[in-house]
């Protein structure tokens, strides 16, 4: 049979393409959906590994432990040592300006704003208001407790939200022992924490005592469930010991 030249040449062609189109796809990677490359991975900077819960919790506890370690014992011996002269039967004029420093009508008022609350809760509200001393708050103005400034002439951070069209601000501490003992006073004065202060001199149950501080938060009485929790569960009553 006569073959003609022209088609010999065109079958011979699409035979070299189809065998030169195998070698190329076989050479081809076989890619699955956002997988990514091994050039990509190692193209991608290295990123710094976050801390795992475990070391977060400890790294919090050793900025937070001995700061409320020094205030609480500060507090502690004035608390007895004003304890002690009000049962000799002291003069009232004696502690006078530590009334109003207190914003105390008698001396039982007094020993009720200046004995301090358990560490353990201290502890708790530090670990909830801060995320565990991450917050930004924590980290650019040692804010630990999240307490708000309303003093233009003192130091203080900007909030990242508003109420309404103010903005909020919060106080800017030299120290996270100084956040630690104006969180003290704040408690120790505040209106809102009348009953916790009186809670105080009848026991030093944290469990009950959180449930007095319905008022640091909106969230109202779950924030004391959650305070207890958290003492619970990361054990921090062992500091109260």
């Amino acid at each position: 049979m006569h073959r003609d030249p022209f088609l010999s040449f065109a079958y011979a062609l699409l035979a070299i393409s189809i065998v030169f189109l195998i070698i190329i796809f076989a050479s081809v990677p076989d890619f699955q959906e956002g997988a990514i490359t091994e050039p990509e991975i190692a193209s991608t900077p290295a990123q710094k590994p976050s801390m795992s819960v475990s070391e977060k919790k400890e790294r919090f506890r050793s900025l937070m432990v001995p700061a409320i370690d020094k205030v609480y014992a500060d507090l502690q011996q004035r608390y007895i040592d004003v304890a002690k002269a009000v049962a000799q039967g002291v003069d009232e004029n004696e502690f006078a300006a530590l009334r109003e420093k207190y914003r105390a009508e008698d001396n039982e008022a007094l020993l009720a704003a200046l004995k301090p609350h358990p560490k353990s809760i201290a502890l708790a509200q530090a670990a909830m208001e801060s995320s565990w001393a991450t917050s930004r708050f924590f980290r650019k103005a040692n804010n630990v407790f999240g307490v708000w400034s309303f003093k233009k002439t003192e130091p203080r951070l900007a909030a990242g939200e508003k109420r309404g069209d103010k903005t909020i601000w919060v106080k800017k501490y030299p120290s996270i022992e100084a956040s630690v003992k104006d969180y003290y006073r704040t408690l120790a004065r505040g209106t809102a924490y009348s009953e916790f202060r009186q809670l105080k001199l009848q026991t030093d149950d944290p469990h009950q005592l959180v449930k007095k501080l319905d008022r640091y938060s909106e969230k109202g009485a779950a924030y004391g469930e959650e305070l207890s929790s958290i003492i619970k569960f990361n054990n921090f009553d062992q500091f109260d010991q």
